[in-house]
């Protein structure tokens, strides 16, 4: 593998960019939801530099959340309208799927049993089937109440972590939802785990492990969690929180640090290290296991706001736009200011030095 490089995409969303999401395998097509009501499908280059604009899907209302499904032809996303839509990236052909009660915040697909959760700040999932027969005759999901608002939506090989209001964390089996949904009197399951959040804010993003062994959460407080999923008093004990993307305030204004919030999480699906980006406009590579930090990147133009790596590992995608971090808006004009850069990672760039 080359060298580390690193390109900025042509025709980036003309908006604040809301979610980055690789699709399966080694597939390089990437997509990126943004507040300008349109969801963007690009691609990139074999051995360039660049990243082609394949096309756009114009929505009713501000995209807050997109991902691929069974391929790299077929998305899910959930709106500010309240929709969670299945998008035909061959034909543009929208489909809804369901319709909450308030705005639908994410989703997140599990390919293993064919489910699309969605969570809505209604405070309630939906989950739906994507078998063909299921989307060829549209059925209602399976509604699942929440204790509070959800903030962050994240999937596993076999769990689904849903991170709300209150610190409230609810873990799901995504076998016992699988069944649920296909009984024929469906009833909402209880979750598989109950716990509270290690972090003492309002937490900003959610993701899990490649390996299925647990999941990192992130808050507005420049903290980041690192916890595994298994009940036992050994497991449990191995979970840790750590602070990041803060800087050193000037002496003039007291000194101590500026705390930004942490606003995307992702995991290397070979090598199980993650990337963390915030306020601060920068990236860090971080290994779970050793808890260490192995590298940051050089500060970006604006808030880094999503993350994906692709199918592979081979590509770290990084979402920039305006966070409203300095608390003034005034210098916030949208158009211009989102960028996606796509940074082709070095052989060992991501590989950390605990197990696997």
């Amino acid at each position: 593998m080359a060298p580390a490089t690193q390109f900025e995409v042509a025709q980036p969303p003309k908006d604040a960019i809301s979610a980055l999401d690789f699709a399966p395998g080694a597939s390089r097509r990437l997509l990126v939801s943004s507040w300008d009501k349109s969801v963007y499908l690009y691609e990139v280059a074999n051995g360039a530099e660049e990243a082609s604009l394949v096309g756009s899907f114009e929505h009713r209302a501000p995209v807050l959340d997109v991902c691929f499904g069974a391929d790299e032809n077929e998305a899910f996303t959930a709106g500010v309208d309240h929709q969670v839509k299945r998008l035909d990236l061959k034909t543009g052909e929208q489909t809804t799927l369901s319709t909450h009660g308030a705005p639908a915040r994410s989703v997140a697909y599990s390919a293993q049993y064919s489910l699309l959760i969605s969570a809505s700040w209604d405070s309630t999932l939906h989950v739906h089937s994507t078998t063909a027969s299921a989307l060829q005759q549209p059925q209602q999901p399976l509604t699942i109440p929440l204790p509070g608002k959800p903030h962050a939506l994240a999937a596993s090989p076999t769990k689904l972590v849903v991170a709300m209001t209150a610190r409230l964390v609810h873990i799901y089996d995504l076998p016992t939802l699988a069944a649920a949904l296909s009984s024929s009197q469906p009833t909402p399951p209880q979750p598989w785990q109950q716990r509270e959040s290690s972090l003492k804010f309002l937490t900003r993003a959610v993701a899990c492990m490649p390996n299925d062994a647990g999941y990192s959460t992130s808050s507005i407080e420049g903290r980041v969690a690192v916890e595994w999923f298994e009940d036992s008093a050994e497991s449990q004990a191995r979970k840790y929180a750590f602070k990041c993307h803060r800087q050193a305030a000037p002496e003039e204004d007291g000194g101590g640090d500026v705390v930004f919030p942490v606003h995307a999480l992702a995991f290397h699906p070979v090598y199980g290290t993650f990337a963390s980006g915030g306020g601060d406009g920068t990236v860090a590579l971080w290994d779970a296991e050793a808890k260490r930090r192995m590298r940051q990147y050089q500060k970006f133009p604006d808030s880094v706001a999503a993350l994906a790596f692709s199918g592979d590992g081979r590509f770290l995608a990084i979402g920039v736009s305006p966070g409203f971090e300095t608390g003034s808006e005034q210098d916030y004009t949208g158009e211009g200011r989102a960028k996606v850069f796509i940074r082709e990672l070095g052989e060992t760039e991501a590989k950390g030095k605990g197990p696997k």
